[in-house]
């Protein structure tokens, strides 16, 4: 059974999604009006976010992420490529339903969910000239599309995953081989410069303190699996993946396996559990399967379990 897999989305215009160049190098091209302006802030806060609303930053109202990360850690080329969770069409899928809220959220909170998990940081003031930026690159990128109206490349393709327990000790291994070179053996990352200077990084941590936290959509293994299929290791696109299904669920096994900052009251998500994802590894459970097996596999059963909930609650 394949899982769609569908997170924030958002690309551009009326011209075919995937065409060269990025509706992104466009932005320069816009007039010094205010629309233009906030365009182009928007761009810098996805490209730089850790230099203007980092931890680091000097101005400590400015503190909006809890990470060096740039929404371009995920978000690659600008939020603009292919299956790597693109922006381009996001503004016209929005207002929308939200399983992990119940809810039909703005695009205005899908922004703040990522700054409080990926970033895991704080939410952004709606009336701020960030969020205003935030939304209004988004609509830029997002010229064209209807509402309604779906692009090709957005979020992630679907996964089918082994159906076995992921092996982080095979995982560590690829990892070695795959991800440390850039990422670090300690899984540290690579900075641009020194802890402290709001310069970011050149490749992300990916455990430890200064990374996503427990609530991010990156730390549910079958996200976190096509994710690393999709476009890692760096330079990889749709279509031409350097490791295998089986390699992805290991490696990211491995990755998640390790420490990260912990986003409390996450047994608040999901309040309908009907539609909770089956690999969302926090309480409660309520099909039946144990906390590891939610976080590693194998998941075909739970699948099962959960089809038989959602006939419970009459879904």
């Amino acid at each position: 059974m394949k899982l769609n897999i569908v997170l924030a989305t958002v690309l551009f215009a009326s011209t075919a999604y995937g065409q060269t160049p990025s509706p992104a190098t466009d932005v320069e091209k816009l007039p010094n009006d205010h629309y233009g302006k906030l365009v182009r802030y928007g761009k810098k806060l996805t490209e730089e976010t850790y230099s203007v609303i980092g931890p680091e930053v000097t101005n400590k109202k400015m503190r909006y992420a809890g990470n060096n990360f740039a929404c371009t850690s995920c978000h690659q080329d600008s939020a603009t490529k292919k299956f790597a969770m693109p922006w381009v069409g996001a503004h016209a899928t929005f207002p929308q339903y939200r399983g992990r809220e119940d809810a039909i959220s703005t695009i205005e909170e899908r922004v703040n969910g990522c700054m409080e998990r990926s970033m895991n940081g704080k939410s952004i003031p709606l009336d701020s000239e960030e969020m205003k930026a935030f939304v209004t690159y988004i609509h830029f990128l997002s010229k064209g599309i209807p509402v309604g109206g779906k692009v090709e490349g957005q979020g992630l393709p679907a996964f089918n995953p082994p159906n076995r327990k992921a092996d982080s000790l095979a995982g560590e291994k690829i990892y070695a081989n795959t991800c440390a070179s850039c990422h670090g053996i300690d899984g540290a990352g690579l900075r641009k410069g020194k802890p402290g200077d709001a310069n970011g990084y050149v490749f992300p941590a990916l455990w430890g303190k200064d990374t996503f936290n427990t609530g991010a959509g990156m730390n549910r293994i079958l996200t976190a699996s096509i994710y690393i299929k999709t476009n890692m290791p760096q330079g990889t696109s749709h279509g031409s993946p350097v490791l295998s299904d089986e390699q992805a669920y290991d490696v990211a096994a491995y990755i998640l396996s390790k420490p990260r900052p912990v986003k409390a009251h996450l047994e608040k998500d999901f309040p309908a559990r009907w539609n909770k994802p089956v690999d969302a590894a926090f309480a409660p459970y309520v099909d039946g399967s144990s906390a590891e097996q939610h976080k590693y596999g194998p998941f075909q059963p739970i699948m099962e379990n959960m089809k038989q909930v959602k006939k419970d609650m009459g879904k």
